[in-house]
């Protein structure tokens, strides 16, 4: 791993906890509030490709386990992990490492309407696969109603991932971050 590869990893870890200042929009009848902090993760999976992406949040990850108030509201440590929001949290990883996997494979032909694709399935339906899983085994609610509860992320998680490909193709147009990965490998 080169200089540059930990720094862009550590950028966009920095990045993620940065979207934590928006404060955390909390919804009364489930225990996870909306926070921009997704939004990190499908431009980190999107712009460093699935190997940087993946552990710029790991990182992230490994940084709110040991107590960095990273999280939205200035959270941190193990019990946030723990807790109701753990799944979507311990998802993030995965889901930037599958966007940058599907990103990096259609990098030739990346289109805006690709990217909704590849950010809506590896932001939106992996994390909400493992975090409703999780927060329906930690509150002993059934998945289906979990998942239900869950439809109230929808909107705004849309919109980041609109705001996400926009940005994406952007920057891969003007600075293709994915291709010099390649021929680094």
């Amino acid at each position: 791993m080169t200089l540059k590869d930990m720094m862009y990893i550590s950028l966009f870890a920095a990045i993620v906890g940065a979207l934590a200042f928006f404060p955390p929009i909390p919804i009364p009848f489930i225990p996870v509030p909306i926070t921009a902090q997704t939004l990190g993760v499908m431009l980190a999976g999107g712009i460093l490709g699935a190997r940087r992406g993946g552990l710029s949040l790991l990182l992230f990850v490994l940084l709110v386990a040991i107590g960095a108030p990273l999280m939205a509201g200035g959270r941190g440590g193990l019990g946030i992990l723990f807790g109701p929001g753990g799944g979507y949290i311990l998802a993030w990883p995965i889901a930037a490492f599958v966007i940058g996997y599907l990103t990096e494979k259609s990098i030739h032909h990346l289109k805006y309407w690709k990217l909704i694709l590849i950010n809506t399935f590896g932001g939106i339906i992996i994390v909400y696969l493992i975090g409703v899983t999780y927060l329906a085994i930690l509150t002993d609610v059934p998945w289906g109603a979990t998942a239900i509860s869950s439809l109230v992320f929808l909107p705004g998680d849309f919109t980041k991932v609109l705001i996400a490909s926009a940005i994406t193709i952007k920057l891969h147009q003007a600075y293709p971050m994915i291709d010099k990965v390649k021929q680094a490998a």
